[in-house]
């Protein structure tokens, strides 16, 4: 009998490689690619925060944004009630509903 040519029995170690690379291919565009682009918008968010935005703070606070300094944000959550905030717990901007009544 004669013996099988060497290494016709085992898989090229490169197509072992594929279906792991196709795993983090995969998860780079499923997870961390959109993450990023997440961070990115955050991030351009807080840096564009102006006077006068409505804005929702991490706790879920609503207000409107009365000063800017570096990394403090006071906020006005009622009339004559103001709170410093860190600029990090602004979550997003908060859109302003519609007043009963005011619809067309």
């Amino acid at each position: 009998m004669m013996a099988p040519p060497s290494g016709s029995g085992q898989p090229n170690a490169w197509l072992q490689l594929v279906p792991l690379v196709f795993f983090f291919v995969v998860i780079y565009f499923l997870l961390i690619r959109p993450a990023r682009n997440r961070q990115k918008q955050v991030a351009k968010m807080l840096e564009a925060l102006k006077p006068g935005d409505r804005v929702v703070t991490s706790g879920g606070i609503i207000g409107t944004i009365a000063a800017v300094d570096r990394d403090i944000v006071q906020l006005r959550i009622a009339d004559k009630l103001r709170v410093d905030i860190t600029r990090s717990s602004v979550v997003g901007l908060h859109d302003q509903p519609s007043s009963p009544g005011t619809e067309t």
